[in-house]
């Protein structure tokens, strides 16, 4: 199949078949779309998947939605495992979300048309805590960019972002363009960031890894960067790395040498070639991106009006330390817990999710704070300990946002009023 320039994307004879409409008009139309896209990412095969997350089912407007049923109609089904990215709704609690109800009412058809396609219900952004696991080496078509970050870097699995209904389309046709991080050779660091100047007590603290991930993205862009000297993150940590370096960058895969599976020794991370390029990391740098994060200027004792945690969704273990650090208090502002509804059965049977409610927290599911209105509707200060969130509240919610830690959240959520601790990065 050639275009204009004489470009050519070598089908193979099942690819042809789904072009041609043998497996019906959904899978046709979805191979199309694959086809064109490969042509303009300049990719001359596709490459069969094995597994597939979906970022377009979030409403953006009543396109997607048509696009969705139209795809039903056409009898289109995921051939491969397939799970979704979050929604414009909680679908558990009911009126959560500030939708008016023409919007809401397309935000719902577009979930069930998901669903009707055979996706699993996952309405999650950390679909890889929800048992969504490809091995080291798959190739996969993965949206939602914390997830890809995720899928490339700490799974090993080979997937490029991609965005709404592309993705889709690869998981009705298990295949996607064979170009970027599906390539072995695009996979190898070419920027060092050596972060040995960098005391180890910071690594061990939570709040280093959206930071780090934040002066990640913010440096290297779309390039594959392996980093050195960090100790070895947990995978709640790696989360939180991944989810800020593809937000305030383009970062789709970093290594995290002698921790992520690509990355045993600098030279498996470099494909036994030097670094083009070493960054030295240091305090200074890391002080200056935490305050980076910080849209608005405000000093402790100054009134909050929320607090929102979860982006990347919420872990079951991070929800079990939310209700430790919590302990006996109440919330005198609004906490905002973002997680998946995977994590809810073991919880509330451990009584998590019922102290947590009880305390003044409302746990959100299937959706976030920063995608859909669930904040108090108008303008105001949220503090957050989510790098992502830091990122997008701002344009997103009209909320001017305190970047903090974990434990700053819960008590600026308990006396009402923004709690800051003494620490080296406060000193930007």
């Amino acid at each position: 199949m050639s275009t204009s320039i004489g470009y050519v994307v070598d089908l193979d004879p099942y690819e042809q078949d789904l072009l041609a409409g043998a497996a019906g008009g959904g899978a046709a139309l979805a191979m199309r779309v694959l086809v064109e896209s490969a042509r303009v990412l300049g990719a001359r095969r596709l490459v069969p998947i094995r597994s597939a997350h979906i970022d377009s089912c979030l409403y953006h407007g009543d396109s997607g939605t048509l696009f969705a049923e139209r795809l039903v109609e056409l009898g289109a089904r995921v051939v491969v495992p397939t799970t979704l990215n979050v929604g414009a709704l909680d679908l558990l609690h009911a009126g959560l979300t500030r939708l008016d109800p023409a919007a809401r009412g397309m935000a719902h058809r577009m979930m069930r048309a998901y669903i009707a396609m055979g996706a699993r219900q996952t309405w999650t952004c950390a679909p890889y805590q929800a048992g969504h696991r490809p091995s080291a080496g798959e190739d996969v078509a993965w949206g939602e960019s914390n997830a890809v970050a995720f899928c490339n870097s700490v799974l090993g699995a080979r997937s490029n972002r991609y965005g709404d209904f592309l993705d889709i389309c690869a998981a009705i046709t298990a295949r996607a363009p064979r170009t970027g991080l599906h390539l072995p050779e695009n996979r190898l660091a070419t920027i060092l960031i050596d972060a040995s100047a960098v005391p180890m007590s910071f690594w061990r603290e939570d709040i280093a890894y959206p930071i780090l991930g934040a002066w990640l993205g913010r440096t290297v862009g779309q390039q594959v960067a392996a980093i050195e000297g960090i100790g070895h993150p947990t995978e709640d940590q790696l989360k939180a790395l991944g989810a800020a370096a593809a937000s305030s960058g383009a970062v789709g895969l970093f290594h995290v040498i002698g921790v992520t599976p690509e990355a045993a020794s600098r030279s498996a991370a470099f494909g036994d070639r030097p670094p083009r390029t070493t960054l030295q990391l240091d305090l200074t740098a890391l002080a200056r991106t935490r305050a980076g994060l910080s849209s608005a200027s405000r000093n402790a004792g100054d009134p909050i009006d929320a607090v929102a945690i979860g982006s990347p969704h919420l872990s079951s273990e991070e929800l079990r330390t939310l209700d430790r650090l919590l302990g006996e208090r109440r919330c005198r502002t609004p906490l905002y817990a973002c997680t998946g509804r995977h994590t809810l059965a073991t919880l509330r049977e451990e009584g998590v999710i019922e102290r947590l409610s009880n305390r003044g927290v409302t746990v959100v599911v299937d959706t976030c704070v920063v995608v859909t209105p669930v904040l108090p509707a108008g303008t105001g200060v949220l503090v957050t300990n989510s790098g992502k969130f830091a990122h997008y509240a701002p344009q997103n919610t009209g909320y001017e946002v305190i970047f903090a830690s974990l434990t700053e959240c819960i008590e600026s959520a308990v006396r009402g009023s923004l709690h800051l601790e003494l620490d080296g990065l406060h000193e930007a």
